[in-house]
């Protein structure tokens, strides 16, 4: 009797052993600081660009809710004071004015139409080309989308709010980045876009700058002469690819490029995550140069 007893105490104190760790691995929803239908998805991100600490519209990844919506959740993100924008990397700031909603939107034939309500005409003069900048750049990085096209209560918006300067009807990356200009003419002008690392504590991003000059060589070539003419801490743009790096040749193609470089790309490289920036940061400034998806990289 006494045996059967004690076993039943074990039995008791060991569910309530279990039932306690159940408790502890999972904890009431009511004690958590996240709304109940809000669920993240461990690692999915989406690419974002928004305002850095020095005043560039940055690349960077923003963590991925569970939702369908990646339209109105990037857009949430850009919008200042919204419950998402707190989820920006850090010393990263939204540039959409606040309480600015999305009325509706479609796609058609890869352009997004987005409709929104007039709290979008608030921003401010000093921020409102890179509030352009931020949204079209990020919403294009989604698939399926090639340009955008901003409505404000159903009248599509063809001007800056504040400074009253033409906007494109369809928005895209031609619309360029963190412009700088270097110009004697404006006739014969041509853009390229040359992305660099920036670098906030321990956290690394990409930071696009669209130049618009009068040079005639290829822009592939500009990209390559940007990008060795680099490191400029001071300004915090950053570039690995050194002068050494001899762009032996490159072919364009309808939907690609193929670029071959010398031995010395890699020579001395023994940090793998140096020679993936440079390979990212290559591409990429092609990718927004030419509007092409594939890039190849050969050594040698």
């Amino acid at each position: 009797m006494l045996k059967r007893s004690a076993i039943k105490r074990i039995i008791v104190a060991s569910l309530a052993l279990v039932i306690m760790f159940l408790f502890y691995l999972f904890p009431k929803t009511d004690e958590l600081s996240i709304p109940e239908e809000v669920i993240y998805v461990d690692e999915v991100s989406l690419p974002i660009y928004a305002v850095q600490k020095d005043g560039y519209v940055a690349r960077a990844s923003a963590k991925k809710m569970n939702k369908d919506d990646d339209i109105k959740y990037i857009i949430d993100l850009l919008t200042i004071d919204s419950e998402t924008s707190l989820l920006l990397p850090n010393s990263f700031i939204a540039l959409i004015p606040r309480d600015t909603k999305v009325i509706d939107y479609t796609i058609e034939d890869k352009i997004l139409k987005i409709n929104f309500t007039k709290e979008f005409l608030n921003v401010s003069a000093y921020n409102e080309e890179k509030m352009f900048e931020s949204l079209t750049y990020s919403l294009v990085e989604l698939d399926g989308i090639k340009g955008i096209m901003i409505y404000v209560e159903n009248s599509l918006l063809d001007h800056y709010p504040n400074s009253g300067k033409s906007l494109p009807k369809i928005l895209d990356r031609s619309l360029g980045i963190n412009k700088s200009y270097d110009v004697n003419d404006i006739k014969d002008t041509t853009m390229t876009t040359t992305y660099y690392i920036g670098k906030d504590n321990d956290d690394y991003y990409y930071i696009p700058i669209s130049k618009i000059s009068n040079e005639k060589i290829e822009p592939v070539e500009i990209i390559v002469n940007e990008l060795q003419s680099t490191p400029i801490y001071e300004t915090n743009l950053i570039s690995y690819l050194n002068a050494s790096y001899e762009l032996k040749s490159y072919q364009i193609l309808e939907d690609s490029i193929s670029l071959s470089f010398n031995n010395d790309l890699i020579a001395g490289l023994s940090d793998k995550e140096i020679n993936e920036q440079i390979m990212y940061t290559l591409s990429l400034s092609i990718r927004d140069t030419y509007d092409i998806d594939k890039v190849d990289i050969n050594i040698n």
